[in-house]
């Protein structure tokens, strides 16, 4: 075991699979000599050298393509886009070819492909630097969607992502890259995709939520306690696929559920757990589901600590749900 923070355990995981696995290549802007902007990818250069640490120009349509053409010829591209925000160009590439080649080719060929960028406010980096762009993707049958909390999960969900025969987009909460620090297992270690994680127990609510509102929810599930409240907290870790069989079997206990997410409400993936639980635990709740997430409005720089969910507006959530 080392103590690590969230982008250390990422380094580390990209680190062991380069040395456990020569297919594993790494590509982006600037992940090599300076080893990508938030140093995700420090020293990989060093230890591999042009061949597997690749400077590519400023093209995210470009880097998901030749990603995607790595991957065919039987290497494992993990490509790094620099800002969840700047993968746009690269839409089409992902949607229209990435996500669709095991279909199309009749599973003659997988896009075993990882495609790892920072997502989410927390660091003030304003509209263009601050998006949460999982819903767009969520949407996209093929593609798989994880969102880690923990260095110890981010780890294990990055080395499973990797080996998955399938294409994976790896979303990292920049705003706890430094800030989640803990316990991250030495050697092979993985954390199976689809699986989520009880981060702790309760029996009046249950807390949905994952990435960087995984800390703002024990805030809040804190201030419960102080009022006799139980509270679970239920981080998804992954989206796509997602681990319905935990969300339904955590609200039907409590009766009680409030989803929490950094992107905006409407068409957030909150609304589809929101219909998950109408579906399927509907007899067991005792209460509306609600949602607490970011305004229906672009990312403000300014007033990011207002748009962003803290533990005071879950908080309320809370008691509205525990009130009704």
């Amino acid at each position: 075991m080392a103590v690590m923070t969230l982008i250390q355990a990422v380094n580390d995981a990209l680190r062991f699979e380069m040395e456990r696995d020569p297919r594993v290549v790494v590509l982006g802007e600037d992940v090599g000599i300076n080893g990508g902007v938030f140093r995700a990818t420090e020293g990989l250069f060093g230890a591999h050298g042009t061949g597997r640490v690749i400077d590519t120009p400023l093209n995210e349509s470009g880097i998901i393509g030749m990603a995607l053409g790595m991957s065919l010829n039987g290497l494992i591209p993990v490509a790094e886009i620099q800002f969840a925000d700047f993968i746009w160009p690269a839409f089409d590439q992902m949607t229209s070819e990435v996500a669709k080649f095991r279909y199309k080719s009749g599973a003659q060929f997988t896009a075993s492909m990882v495609v790892r960028t920072p997502y989410g406010g927390g660091i003030r980096g304003g509209h263009y630097h601050s998006q949460s762009i999982e819903s767009y993707f969520i949407h996209t049958p093929g593609i798989k969607v994880v969102v880690p909390s923990t260095p110890a999960d981010a780890r294990g969900l990055l080395l499973s992502a990797i080996r998955d025969p399938d294409p994976v987009l790896f979303l990292e909460p920049k705003a706890i890259y430094r800030k989640a620090k803990g316990e991250v297992p030495d050697g092979d270690v993985t954390v199976p995709l689809g699986t989520a994680r009880t981060v702790r127990e309760g029996k009046d609510l249950t807390l949905v939520a994952w990435g960087a509102m995984i800390p703002v929810c024990e805030a809040a599930a804190d201030r419960a306690a102080e009022q006799g409240m139980a509270v679970e907290i239920l981080d998804l870790r992954t989206l796509v696929p997602l681990d319905e069989e935990a969300i339904v079997h955590s609200v039907a206990r409590t009766g009680r559920c409030v989803i929490v997410h950094e992107a905006v409400l409407t068409g957030g993936f909150g609304g589809e757990i929101a219909a998950l639980l109408a579906e399927q635990a509907l007899l067991y709740l005792e209460a509306p589901v609600v949602r607490v997430a970011g305004y229906d409005v672009p990312f403000p720089y300014s007033l990011e600590g207002l748009y962003m969910p803290d533990d005071f507006r879950v908080w309320n959530a809370i008691k509205r749900v525990m009130d009704f």
